[in-house]
């Protein structure tokens, strides 16, 4: 293979429930890409900013502490780490209480500044190639990436599947919040999220996780032909 098939780049966005994170795993291990969850860096950020008592509610503060944390990706797809500060923030970053808080921090553009910056920094990093997964990464963090997926699902699908991860939650109560998650998200005024004009929607709701995987990597694959055989022209 060529160092250009070697190093694509694949962007996955798309709201929660959708399967991204188990997708873009199985699809950077199986292509041997790095993995990016960049919903992590959000999250962990915001744990930071409660761990730290700054006041959600003042965008000005959020603002003014968006540089201090320090956090550290690892980009691993069998074994994806996250620390702040040299602290392992793996657990801590998947509370109720981040969850409920993470699209207000988010939505602060010092915030989006800070992280987009740090994502871009990790995905021209990866030698041989990376999945990053997120809402905001085929449209701006990403907006040259070799391939870009957006997956979606019905509200009910993405709720059942969110309830079986957080074991013993309420399905009704979790789709409102699915449901509330994706309004602030999608109108918030800085990278709101939204499927890039050139992305490839693929809808997962009548499909097995296995399929989705599956699906993905061929799209994957047939980038890679596609870019190689331009290379390969261009060299004549």
């Amino acid at each position: 293979m060529s160092d250009t098939v070697e190093s694509v780049i694949v962007a996955i966005d798309g709201p929660s429930g959708t399967g991204k994170s188990s997708t873009s795993k199985a699809v950077a291990a199986a292509l041997g890409l790095s993995y990016l969850d960049t919903g992590a860096q959000y999250r962990a950020i915001t744990w930071w900013m409660i761990s730290n008592g700054v006041d959600l509610q003042d965008p000005a503060a959020i603002a003014t502490a968006a540089g201090k944390p320090a956090i550290v990706s690892g980009t691993d797809p069998a074994n994806p780490t996250i620390t702040v500060d040299g602290v392992d923030a793996a657990g801590p970053i998947r509370t109720p209480d981040v969850t409920s808080k993470v699209s207000a921090v988010s939505a602060v553009p010092e915030v989006r500044a800070r992280i987009t910056e740090l994502q871009r920094s990790i995905a021209s990093a990866a030698e041989t190639g990376i999945v990053v997964e997120g809402r905001d990464i085929g449209t701006t963090v990403l907006p040259d990436a070799d391939l870009k997926i957006f997956l979606t699902a019905s509200p009910e699908a993405r709720a059942d599947r969110r309830s079986g991860e957080l074991k013993g939650t309420d399905v009704a109560a979790t789709k409102e919040a699915l449901i509330k998650r994706d309004a602030a998200d999608s109108s918030r005024k800085t990278s709101p999220l939204a499927k890039a004009d050139d992305a490839v929607e693929v809808d997962t709701t009548d499909l097995t996780l296995q399929q989705v995987i599956e699906c993905v990597v061929t799209l994957v694959e047939e980038r890679r032909s596609a870019t190689d055989d331009t290379e390969k022209r261009a060299a004549r």
